[in-house]
């Protein structure tokens, strides 16, 4: 999943996007609004993270801008005004939760989690396909008793291929979506990604066809044998 923080408090910002980036998500941060707005029109982001006091360009105005014609994009308000008025207007034009200041990591996390949930239909924590099982909130990928020991980017790459269980996924969306704008990616590393959750996956029991190729497409994670 790939998130667009946007904070002026960079000290804040970085260690809320190190937590982030433990948890498995990739995190595009960005500091005034001028940033946050060519980000976003740069880059598909799963949830975006607004602080409403930054520079530029505040909170609500590309709140407005972006609800102009996106009523899809996940958007969690994170800020310090925290008057009832403050959250009711937020939440009016568009913002899908509002979290106030100070706040508790692991509860922005779960609200970040349950976002990408509704985005994605989603109804549970637990995702499955032909006997694998991925904990979205443990970020753990098991098969029946074994657990599976994927590096954070392999977990993300079969999270999202999950979130898409039976469509196939072409290379871009996984590479949008796995990894942020600041990583320096070579020709054949989702192949290398890839090839790695595979042979994993088949030391743990699961079908050798789980995650398929699609010639000249992308990849499948599927139910039915290919």
């Amino acid at each position: 999943m790939r998130i667009l923080y946007v904070e002026d408090e960079q000290e804040l910002s970085d260690i809320v996007c190190a937590g982030l980036r433990k948890c498995s998500y990739s995190v595009d941060a960005v500091y005034d609004g001028e940033d946050a707005l060519a980000y976003y029109n740069a880059y598909e982001y799963d949830v975006i993270v607004l602080d409403l006091n930054i520079p530029d360009i505040d909170g609500l105005e590309i709140l407005r801008r972006i609800r102009e014609t996106d009523n899809k994009s996940k958007i969690l308000i994170l800020s310090a005004r925290n008057a009832v008025e403050d959250r009711v207007k937020g939440l009016n034009m568009g913002a899908n939760d509002y979290l106030t200041k100070p706040f508790d990591f692991l509860e922005l996390e779960a609200r970040i989690r349950t976002l990408c949930r509704i985005a994605y239909i989603q109804t549970a924590n637990v995702l499955s396909c032909g006997g694998l099982e991925v904990d979205m909130a443990a970020k753990s990928a098991v098969y029946g008793p074994i657990k599976i020991p994927l590096t954070k980017k392999e977990y993300a790459i079969v999270e999202y291929l999950l979130l898409h269980k039976n469509q196939t996924v072409d290379v871009k969306q996984l590479l949008e979506h796995a990894w942020d704008s600041e990583a320096d990616l070579f020709p054949d590393t989702l192949k290398y990604h890839i090839h790695s959750i595979k042979k994993k996956l088949a030391d743990a029991g699961c079908r050798k066809d789980l995650i398929r190729n699609v010639r000249g497409v992308g990849y499948l994670m599927g139910d039915e044998p290919g």
